[in-house]
């Protein structure tokens, strides 16, 4: 007989950052299901994300949370604490608790608190230069509308001379 959580659903839960990494985001739905069935846990849902573990916005994240809060989740299966999010699971995992909400951790590796303080910078550190590196792309993006507005304008305005000569 299966794990199940009452009444309660249980989810897997699983993200990439973007839709380019649907490899990895594969791999972590295959990994947990062979998880699960190995565990004899009964899977309810399996969700899949996409966005930035900083980002609050995403829609599959926030209706799971509304489903948590709403009663319907109990178990909630992940890889790291950092697919489900980037800072802060202890008080999400705490939160989420108030509503009989369990996580189970797959790859849970126990970390010092110094090794996670050097992740947590380095998540950091890789959010802003991806966020850098989107501003140079939107930058550049602008700077070439504007090229192509003058290039434009500029035939209009030869266009309309050459008319008057003729």
């Amino acid at each position: 007989m299966g794990i199940t959580s009452s009444n309660k659903k249980t989810v897997i839960y699983t993200r990439v950052s973007t839709s380019n990494q649907k490899d990895d985001l594969k791999n972590q739905v295959d990994f947990l299901r062979q998880y699960a069935n190995a565990k004899g846990i009964i899977v309810d849902t399996i969700i899949e994300d996409y966005g930035s573990g900083l980002n609050y916005n995403r829609k599959q994240w926030n209706k799971l949370i509304d489903e948590c809060m709403t009663n319907e989740i109990g178990i909630i299966i992940i890889t790291h604490k950092d697919r489900f999010i980037r800072f802060g699971f202890d008080w999400f995992e705490r939160f989420l608790n108030k509503f009989g909400v369990k996580f189970i951790i797959v790859n849970n590796e126990s970390l010092s608190p110094q090794e996670e303080l050097v992740q947590d910078i380095i998540s950091i550190l890789h959010a802003f230069s991806c966020r850098i590196y989107g501003l140079r792309k939107y930058k550049k993006k602008i700077k070439e509308d504007i090229e192509v507005e003058k290039s434009i304008q500029n035939r209009g305005k030869t266009n309309t001379k050459a008319d008057r000569e003729n």
